[in-house]
């Protein structure tokens, strides 16, 4: 048996409190007795709080929101030791702090075997199954310490530990004990490192995709883009993303907020909830820099290959009595005239991407930057490639989507042949994009469907 605990759980009872006899004194008793029917356990710890209107519910929510966003920014660096040695299983820096990890790890050893041997500094003495925390501080940054059974975890921060981020941590270390005991046991045993794929549960449960830097899916349904101009501030943040965007390759939900909050002037937690709901929906999208920057220097090293040939990106329009006719004009163009050109040429593919025809579009990307790569303009070259880049991006999330609904529906009609082939289509999809996205979870998810449709056969 597993047992679980749900924590924060919301409860609609679907009685208008204006019309029933019991609220608010005995509503304690009436959730709980509707709760138990679902056979939770409500006999220990149950915290009872009552929020009598919708508003109130979204007003607690982006509290909440608001506070995980604090303690995630107060977070500069997570390491996980093992309890007993000391030996450092986890080492994840959130910025760049410049904590030495082994020099930290070595105080930290110190001021425990310190601590232990007479009081904590902030509890009392660890006794039985009770793990307190130990607080202290280090250079110019505050410790916050906690063990448990077999792993120790020291979040260094900037400022002193909230008190959710307090509880956060316990949560962590009980789940993270819970979930990995396997490994945990198996290090014990044989001291065998091999914790790295646990760093996505601490990312989840810090919430640190709050402070990654951020994208914008390419792919806004009609229905989408209407609902995002029916919230005002909804529309300002996709707006300012686009704008940040321009510039850079990504945004970070700080800046983000700084520079909404100059035009509609209204508290940052509401547009935190507001960036919230778009990241929920996959509107907003976490990347991490190393990825982003892996793949932008490997298509620009890709580009420096064809600007040495002067060829096009792709085979879409090599053959294009278009791109042959410009081949032989640009030999007698002067550099004033491939400006005027280039210009033309980006603002025509601008149109088309904005109409949604993305080929086309390709096509006139792509003869700008032939244009820019025959005379060598760098600062073109650069800006054209990323919309290139991006571009691409959106024709592959269309066809993958297209794929994926083909597959979908194969599947319920227990066309196994079919269904399989476009799996294996978004499969390939999903790996072309795979460093820039982190698809990988998708991606093992595809591959057993697939061995699973292939029993069918």
């Amino acid at each position: 048996m597993v047992y679980f605990q749900i924590s924060p759980v919301g409860f609609d009872c679907g009685i208008d409190k204006n019309n029933c006899q019991k609220y608010p004194d005995f509503c304690k008793e009436c959730v709980k007795e509707q709760l138990q029917k679902f056979g939770l356990n409500l006999d220990h710890g149950l915290k009872f709080t009552i929020i009598d209107s919708e508003e109130k519910r979204i007003e607690m929510i982006k509290d909440l929101i608001w506070q995980k966003f604090l303690d995630v920014l107060n977070i500069k660096h997570i390491l996980l030791t093992a309890k007993d040695s000391g030996l450092l299983l986890i080492d994840y820096p959130i910025s760049g702090s410049g904590v030495d990890s082994g020099l930290l790890t070595g105080f930290i050893q110190a001021n425990i075997t310190f601590s232990e041997s007479g009081t904590t500094s902030n509890g009392p003495a660890n006794n039985g199954k009770s793990y307190p925390f130990y607080e202290f501080q280090y250079e110019t940054f505050n410790i916050l310490l906690k063990n448990r059974e077999f792993v120790r975890i020291c979040l260094v921060l900037d400022h002193k530990a909230s008190d959710s981020l307090k509880n956060l941590v316990t949560e962590f270390l009980n789940e993270y004990e819970a979930r990995y005991l396997d490994k945990l046991e198996r290090f014990i045993n044989t001291r065998q490192l091999n914790f790295e794929d646990t760093i996505d549960f601490i990312i989840d449960t810090f919430n640190i995709k709050l402070v990654f830097p951020m994208t914008l899916t390419h792919t806004f349904l009609p229905d989408t883009l209407e609902a995002i101009k029916r919230n005002p501030i909804q529309k300002a943040i996709i707006d300012f993303a686009k704008q940040l965007l321009a510039s850079k390759q990504f945004f970070f939900i700080i800046n983000l907020i700084d520079e909404v909050q100059k035009i509609v002037q209204i508290d940052s937690n509401i547009i935190l909830y507001e960036i919230y709901q778009l990241l929920e929906q996959n509107y907003i999208l976490p990347t991490t820099i190393e990825i982003a920057e892996d793949k932008i220097l490997r298509f620009h090293e890709s580009e420096a290959t064809r600007l040495a040939n002067n060829k096009l990106i792709s085979p879409i329009i090599a053959n294009d009595d278009a791109i042959n006719e410009l081949k032989e004009k640009a030999k007698y163009m002067s550099e004033e005239e491939v400006k005027k050109a280039i210009a033309t040429y980006i603002k025509k593919a601008e149109t088309a991407e904005k109409a949604l025809i993305y080929k086309e579009a390709l096509r006139e990307y792509e003869k700008a930057l032939f244009l820019a790569t025959g005379f060598d303009f760098k600062e073109e070259i650069g800006r054209i490639s990323f919309s290139v880049l991006e571009l691409d991006k959106k024709i592959k999330d269309m066809d993958l989507d297209y794929a994926i609904n083909i597959a979908e529906k194969a599947e319920k009609k227990k066309d196994y042949i079919n269904a399989i082939n476009y799996y294996q289509q978004c499969l390939k999809l999903l790996k072309e994009v795979q460093d820039f996205n982190g698809n990988e979870s998708r991606i093992k998810k595809l591959g057993k469907k697939i061995v699973n449709l292939q029993k069918h056969l």
